[in-house]
């Protein structure tokens, strides 16, 4: 494979607008660029946890099993993002989809189920984990905005929500492996009558 990127800046953007893959140039606010903005952030945040994954696997030894499922999520990410840079490219599919309901089902028997709200709290690990569902769902809102002026494809929009649904038990599995109680929400008291 040769050189994809020879030069590193071009000043072609420094007017506001940038290249889409098919040869037009949009602003850098157009919705395309917004979703694919989205979806950077959220592969380098997951580049992110994935690195503090690794650094905590010798410590708890079943971090190991989240690192695998976890790491196609960066390439399949940046299929994504190639899809939105090349509206006529198509490269993510319902296997990918599986996969993360797959990975979602059997952390969920481990886990057990939901009985309160929980806090993006416990661990920097756990932290992570949130902000990578946070981002997901940004990067989800993003391509809705995209997908009401330009149609994408439905498995787009798909992969991001499934992937928040994979973050969200990630961090409570994240938690379970280093032994921490989750983090319960705790409602705020009922205020006081002030009335007569």
């Amino acid at each position: 494979m040769g050189n994809r990127l020879s030069k590193i800046y071009t000043r072609t953007g420094d007017g506001g607008e940038t290249g889409l893959a098919d040869g037009r140039r949009v602003g850098k606010d157009h919705p395309r660029i917004e979703a694919i903005g989205e979806v950077d952030t959220l592969n380098s945040q997951l580049g992110l946890l994935l690195a503090e994954l690794a650094d905590g696997r010798d410590r708890w030894p079943g971090l190991g099993e989240l690192i695998e499922a976890l790491e196609p999520c960066q390439h399949r990410l940046f299929d994504l993002g190639g899809e939105l840079a090349m509206p006529e490219y198509q490269a993510l599919g319902e296997p990918e989809i599986a996969r993360l309901e797959a990975a979602v089902d059997r952390w969920n028997r481990e886990l057990g189920p939901l009985e309160n709200f929980i806090l993006p709290a416990g661990s920097r690990l756990v932290a992570l984990a949130h902000v990578c569902r946070c981002q997901a769902r940004t990067a989800e809102r993003r391509c809705q905005l995209l997908n009401a002026r330009e149609p994408l494809r439905p498995v787009l929009s798909a992969y991001l929500n499934r992937l928040s649904d994979l973050f969200f038990v990630a961090a409570r599995l994240i938690g379970r492996r280093q032994n921490l109680a989750e983090v319960l929400w705790q409602a705020a008291p009922a205020p006081e009558r002030t009335d007569g």
